[in-house]
């Protein structure tokens, strides 16, 4: 597993070793010790989520506080997305910042994003499965979000020919200006 840093300190994006031939590929996927060596810190997984989405769909740009801020490592299994991570972090010098990449079944990337981090992503295929280990269980009232076209932000979501398709939250959510402490 290679990590290759982004311009945000301690987001990254996460490239394994894939084994392929004429009978398909091999990677893993996950293995704790790498991982943490390689970021300098312990992580403990805790919640695996799963979900599949249409072309065009937004999900994002979703955090949760402390106590129970998560950090996320995801991945795109099925399809191609457009993922982005925002820096939340109080104090951070990247605070409001964005990182993007494009996660597929092709590249088999993956995306650290660590605690006080806001992430989204947008589906470019027909659909897509997207993975996320998770560092600390869904706390609903711990939940936060951030509108995706917040123009503080900036975020230079792909054009797909299309209008994103949105839950009702993420339509609905504040900007970062309105969102207020993490912590």
């Amino acid at each position: 597993m290679k990590l290759v840093p982004t311009r945000l300190p301690g987001l990254f994006e996460v490239a394994p070793k894939v084994y392929g031939d004429t009978r398909g590929f091999f990677y893993e996927s996950w293995n704790q010790r790498a991982f943490e060596q390689a970021i300098g810190t312990p992580v403990n997984f805790v919640q695996d989520n799963h979900s599949r989405s249409r072309r065009g769909v937004l999900r994002g740009l979703h955090f949760q506080r402390k106590p129970h801020a998560q950090g996320k490592l995801v991945r795109c299994i099925r399809g191609n997305v457009f993922d982005v991570a925002v820096d939340l972090r109080t104090g951070s010098p990247t605070y409001g910042q964005w990182e993007g990449r494009e996660l597929s079944e092709q590249n088999q990337r993956q995306f650290w994003i660590p605690p006080g981090f806001a992430h989204g992503f947008v589906v470019l295929s027909e659909s897509a499965d997207f993975l996320y280990k998770t560092t600390d269980y869904y706390a609903p009232e711990c939940e936060g979000v951030v509108r995706w076209d917040d123009p503080q932000l900036g975020i230079a979501w792909p054009n797909i020919g299309e209008p994103f398709t949105l839950a009702e939250k993420d339509a609905a959510a504040p900007l970062l200006a309105e969102v207020g402490s993490l912590d």
